[in-house]
């Protein structure tokens, strides 16, 4: 078994267990490190994060499928692709995102129903279900067990009609999706509602939902697995500006909290 097939068993694995683990969202190298140091199972990628690496709003195809190399190679954990449309419309074109991120390492990933457009953000259901179903189809036709994920984008988009997402991941699930996946599930409830809604394990992103959620709660409610989107490239942004704010306004005082530099040589250099 290659390294890349063994990794995605033991992802496949995680999905499979009773409680929920967690998947956390690197967006380079270092931080990816960081997040296999502390004891984490595998990781995934945020386009979110990417952009804000290359300080733009959005990303392009191939810088997508670089990072899915770059967090691949970073550590042995496996990790899983944010491809949101697969940078096409066209069911089989979409699908071809799929194998090209396997071929940058990754051993999951998900499709999204979100358009990119504005002004009509969510496929309409039949072309969404064709998605899936196409990459479903380039999954299953992969040399390891890659996990897929179908995510339906309506509450992200300000369509707030749970009853619609729920009918969308069920014929996400009925498609052939490994895992369901709806963003912007706030409150336990929704949460509760989905999960008991389909078949397949269910991700929540806890970026859009209630802070005061725990882990503990998530898995009585049966999450099975737990992200946390662009939330980690944004505090770490934030306290970049916070510190930025203080230096320009002259006071230094953000350097009383600086991490010893020997803390993260230690975290960079443990696996080599």
């Amino acid at each position: 078994m290659t390294d890349q097939a063994a990794k995605a068993a033991r992802f496949r694995a995680l999905h499979e267990r009773p409680e929920p683990f967690l998947l956390p969202n690197p967006w380079d190298a270092g931080t990816a490190r960081l997040l296999a140091g502390l004891g984490f199972e595998a990781l995934a990628t945020t386009s979110l994060g990417v952009a804000n690496l290359a300080g733009r709003t959005r990303v392009g195809r191939q810088e997508i499928l670089d990072n899915c190399r770059t967090l691949s190679e970073a550590t042995p954990l496996p990790v899983n692709a944010d491809l949101e449309n697969g940078f096409a419309d066209d069911p089989v074109d979409a699908a071809k995102m799929i194998e090209a991120a396997c071929a940058s390492g990754v051993v999951g990933a998900s499709i999204e129903d979100y358009t990119g457009d504005r002004r009509t953000p969510i496929y309409d259901f039949g072309l969404a279900v064709d998605r899936v179903r196409a990459a479903v189809e380039v999954a299953r036709s992969l040399p390891l067990p890659f996990v897929l994920t179908a995510r339906a984008e309506n509450l992200l988009h300000g369509v707030n009609d749970l009853d619609d997402t729920i009918g969308r991941l069920q014929a996400f699930e009925e498609a052939g999706a490994d895992v369901l996946y709806a963003p912007g599930l706030r409150t336990l409830a929704d949460m509760r509602t989905v999960v008991s809604s389909v078949g397949k394990p269910v991700n929540v992103v806890m970026g859009f939902a209630d802070p005061s959620i725990t882990l503990e709660q998530l898995a009585e409610v049966g999450v099975r697995r737990v992200s946390i989107g662009g939330a980690l490239s944004r505090i770490a942004l934030k306290s970049f500006m916070d510190a930025a704010r203080q230096m320009r306004g002259g006071r230094f005082g953000f350097v009383a909290e600086l991490p010893p530099i020997s803390e993260l040589h230690e975290a960079f250099t443990r696996d080599e």
